[in-house]
């Protein structure tokens, strides 16, 4: 990604060193139960299902090490404030040009756990967004998940992650998220309700394709960026991560889509840069 003179947003804070560190990964159960809870809670779960409600959250952790891994840090939260801010800009004209206006949310840079409006959060469930205080909260250690175990590596990669927590804040701005609460609220088993949920996330992914089109009309990408981007919306589809995890997939418990669901609904927002075409919850062929 050309990001090299953009701005940088304003709406990061940098609580890092304030958690636990990198405690927050070990979940009890096997080595298959860590790899599923991790890769299953990526990219905007509902907060009120993951978020850890252990004990208090311990003083802060010592000072960090400075040097060259100290240093790639400071260059990813350099990168993380510089693409939230192409979020910003994207949206808000997005928003405008639909005589609205759109409502920024703040980013949160945390290490271990994070306290939130929606509770309390360690780094195993990965990013994600809390409608309740309207931030999207990563702890930047996901980006080496996101390499060495996902297999997605790449700057786009990562700015995918962003683009996708910011769909789920768009979602919000809508009223989206809200609907679809209360209509899992009434659901009739649990399976109309994680199909509910697979909806909101793939809109959020046709949402981060549209941030995608115009940050390709911005020249702001490199050769290469998309199939970054298709690379890790491929990786954390519920069939793959099932199947690695597990052997065998259950459609009925996915909560995210499958691969090829998560490709296609990113580049219908990216080919086409229109909101419109990201209605995942009209059509019955996702």
């Amino acid at each position: 990604m050309k990001l090299g003179g953009l701005r940088e947003s304003g709406n990061v804070e940098d609580r890092r060193g304030m958690g636990l560190g990198r405690g927050g990964m070990a979940v009890g159960g096997g080595c298959g139960t860590l790899i599923i809870v991790i890769l299953a809670l990526v990219f905007g779960v509902d907060p009120s299902q993951l978020l850890n409600s252990g004990g208090p959250v311990e003083g802060p952790a010592p000072a960090q090490r400075t040097g060259p891994g100290q240093q790639r840090t400071d260059e990813q939260s350099q990168f993380v404030r510089k693409v939230l801010g192409t979020t910003e800009d994207v949206w808000g004209d997005v928003f405008k040009r639909n005589q609205s206006q759109y409502r920024e949310p703040t980013l949160q840079l945390f290490s271990g756990r994070a306290d939130t409006a929606c509770g309390r959060a360690t780094s195993a469930v990965g990013p994600f967004y809390c409608p309740a205080d309207e931030k999207v909260y990563i702890d930047l250690s996901f980006y080496d998940e996101l390499q060495r175990r996902f297999g997605a590596p790449g700057d786009f990669a990562q700015a995918y992650v962003i683009a996708h927590e910011v769909g789920h804040h768009v979602q919000n701005l809508l009223g989206t998220s809200d609907k679809v609460t209360q209509l899992q609220r009434r659901a009739r088993s649990e399976a109309q309700s994680n199909d509910l949920s697979v909806r909101l996330e793939l809109q959020a992914d046709c949402y981060a394709g549209v941030w995608g089109f115009y940050a390709k009309q911005r020249n702001i990408l490199d050769p290469g960026d998309l199939e970054e981007a298709l690379g890790a919306a491929s990786a954390i589809g519920d069939d793959r991560l099932q199947r690695e995890a597990q052997g065998y997939a259950v459609p009925d418990s996915f909560t995210h889509g499958t691969s090829e669901q998560r490709v296609r609904w990113f580049r219908a927002g990216f080919d086409s840069g229109d909101m419109r075409r990201c209605d995942t919850f009209s059509t019955r062929a996702l």
